[in-house]
């Protein structure tokens, strides 16, 4: 990339995560002339699916596909299967993120294919973006975990309810089409066929997003043992791994919470100089995933030791809660114990910044650097009045009559 085009990603990866696309498009339209933009990733557990909105019926089932086929580090252009009908695409796939990222750029139909230099600053771009993703969900920052998990939840909840409402209409309408008092046969079979095939879509698109916004416990595991032995490469401590038993697969903010508070807690465990072995095992229960971290340490640490930072948050945000066992001259065991469930209270309630939205924390984050309002629209490239309305939501939502108040909330949350 030249030096415009590093301000230009740089600018973009600034903004909160939902304005990424339009930014992405509008940096890649003079390269890439498209009519709309879309992107799949599964970085977002509660929205993985994004467009712009220009192309009508566009959906996420179409780009699945894309996703599955698509080689990374090499843009594909051709013709797809795009809101319902063929259309003229350049799809470029990353595998930045946990499983992947797919942008899809739709084009005018006879659009002049896309010149390999365009093609390759769109793939740098889509891979730098895509990494953007992964840092924020492995981090797995309590404000925005509280908003995913509140989402997904909802989002949840509306696919168990349209699936029902689907399959029993449709499931009805079969059976009156397979009644014998229908003579009709040629319609019947007909009908009943396109009703089937509705069933077997509508079944195939729920396990797709199922795909999506979960992470088998396996792999899971599997991707903290490769983030952990790195930490021990270099050092005389022995580490130990307990895989989960289970087959099963966890909500993909539980396994990146997971990793980021076992992770936190390795790094507290390492401080004791008479630790030599670690064992850090997951086991999957009916209702919560258990991830031990265990020491033959003194047995000195005390929860004080622990701290009060992001692993209490990152568990409040859960409903989960963190157990400790010392037994001096024999080690510690700290147990994260993570719901499986979503917990009965709001989520957004169990952290200061939970209820602003994106462009509401991204006006905070300048108030808390004491940028006055000028500044900050100038940054944003929105307006002061503009400017003048998040700040007086963000004071509402978080309760307090200050500008420095909400900083203070804001460094106390960071």
């Amino acid at each position: 990339m030249d030096a415009p085009t590093l301000t230009t990603a740089y600018e973009i990866i600034r903004q909160p995560l939902g304005e990424i696309l339009p930014r992405v498009s509008a940096a890649l339209a003079p390269l890439v002339p498209h009519v709309d933009a879309a992107e799949l990733s599964t970085h977002c557990a509660h929205s993985p699916f994004k467009a712009l909105g220009g192309t009508e019926l566009l959906t996420a089932s179409e780009l699945v596909p894309l996703l599955a086929a698509g080689v990374p580090g090499s843009p594909w252009q051709g013709v797809a299967t795009i809101g319902g009908r063929e259309r003229e695409i350049v799809a470029v796939t990353s595998d930045a993120t946990r499983r992947g990222a797919v942008l899809v750029l739709v084009r005018e139909d006879g659009a002049d294919p896309v010149g390999e230099a365009e093609l390759g600053v769109a793939q740098a771009l889509w891979d730098l973006v895509a990494a953007h993703f992964d840092r924020f969900a492995t981090e797995a920052l309590p404000g925005a975990l509280a908003r995913s998990r509140a989402a997904a939840d909802t989002r949840a909840r509306v696919i168990s309810e349209l699936t029902a409402t689907h399959a029993a209409a449709l499931s009805g309408v079969l059976g009156v089409l397979r009644s014998r008092a229908l003579d009709d046969t040629t319609a019947r079979a007909t009908a009943t066929d396109l009703a089937a095939a509705a069933l077997i879509e509508m079944r195939a698109a729920q396990r797709r997003d199922r795909a999506l916004a979960e992470e088998p416990v396996q792999d899971a595991f599997e991707r903290l043992a490769g983030e952990l032995r790195p930490m021990l490469r270099h050092s005389q401590i022995r580490l130990d791994l307990g895989a989960p038993d289970s087959d099963r697969s966890l909500a993909a903010d539980v396994a990146h919470s997971a990793r980021a508070i076992v992770r936190a807690l390795l790094l507290i465990v390492l401080e004791q100089k008479s630790v030599s072995r670690i064992h850090v095992g997951w086991q999957l229960t009916e209702h919560e995933l258990r991830a031990t971290v265990r020491d033959d340490g003194a047995g000195a640490l005390a929860p004080c030791d622990l701290g009060a930072g992001t692993i209490k948050d990152r568990l409040d945000v859960l409903g989960g809660r963190l157990d400790m066992d010392a037994v001096p001259s024999w080690g510690t065991t700290i147990t994260a114990v993570i719901p499986l469930a979503t917990p009965d209270a709001p989520a957004e309630a169990a952290h200061p910044l939970a209820d602003l939205g994106e462009r509401e924390v991204e006006v905070l984050r300048h108030l808390a650097l004491g940028h006055r309002n000028r500044r900050i629209a100038e940054t944003l490239h929105i307006s002061e009045s503009t400017v003048k309305f998040h700040v007086a939501n963000i004071l509402n939502k978080l309760g307090v009559g200050s500008r420095g108040e909400a900083a203070a909330l804001f460094h106390a949350a960071a």
